[in-house]
């Protein structure tokens, strides 16, 4: 009888751990994130995409418009192609500088979110480069011409809202040469839907390049382990030599 009670607890315990409930999801429900110790939803942890986006407009990444294409104005497609063609002149990822804002999210290479109750800090592996989220409630400040933009952020909820403004013109959107202006503006989307799983949202506006406002979506997974840390990475100019 002993043995039987033993196994049957054993049993119980097993479905238990590995139900959804276990995580804190119910099926049927939405993920509910961990919260940190100023009760945030916890963002924090290294985050990839599969794989690199190197063309926004292939592998159903925009969600809006319907038709996943960039709602260019007049002009607009061909200097993207343009800039494909002219790649190792057009896209300064080459030769090292920032990628901007939203291309570090998606560019592959992996990132790490830090956060307190002021701010968020992005952490990428690629040439050491990392933004700064706000969430004091302070203004945009009065820096125009920035590589990664002035992001201000606040929570709806479980989901990192921001606003990112001040940018120049000189950085690509992907390697396929999509381009934007001075007067690009990214708002952006976290939201943690599941226990290694976020989603990063963000809707583009910028009335010199586009009709219209278009929105992307990349699902991030987060990298486990007692070896999951971002690498040391030094970019070397393609430009060099040539």
């Amino acid at each position: 009888m002993t043995n039987r009670w033993l196994a049957s607890l054993i049993v119980a315990a097993v479905i238990s751990f590995t139900s959804p409930a276990a995580f804190g999801q119910a099926k049927g429900q939405a993920f509910t994130a961990a919260r940190t110790w100023n009760d945030q939803p916890d963002l924090q942890g290294i985050w990839q995409p599969a794989k690199a986006v190197d063309n926004l407009e292939k592998g159903g990444f925009i969600k809006d418009p319907s038709n996943g294409k960039i709602p260019y104005v007049g002009g607009g497609a061909a200097k993207r192609d343009q800039n494909a063609k002219n790649a190792k002149a057009a896209d300064l990822v080459n030769r090292c500088y920032m990628p901007g804002t939203p291309r570090l999210m998606y560019m592959g290479y992996p990132f790490q979110i830090f956060q307190n109750a002021k701010y968020i800090a992005v952490v990428s592996e690629y040439a050491h480069v990392y933004r700064m989220i706000y969430l004091d409630g302070s203004p945009h400040i009065d820096f125009p011409d920035t590589w990664m933009g002035d992001s201000r952020g606040h929570w709806e909820g479980d989901a990192l809202v921001t606003d990112v403004i001040n940018f120049n013109d000189k950085t690509l959107l992907d390697k396929a040469g999509n381009h934007h202006s001075n007067q690009l503006q990214v708002k952006e989307r976290f939201t943690r839907t599941g226990a290694n799983a976020l989603l990063y949202e963000a809707t583009v506006h910028d009335p010199m390049t586009f009709t219209k406002d278009w929105k992307i979506s990349v699902p991030m997974t987060q990298k486990m382990g007692p070896t999951a840390r971002l690498m040391e990475y030094e970019c070397q100019d393609l430009a060099i030599g040539q």
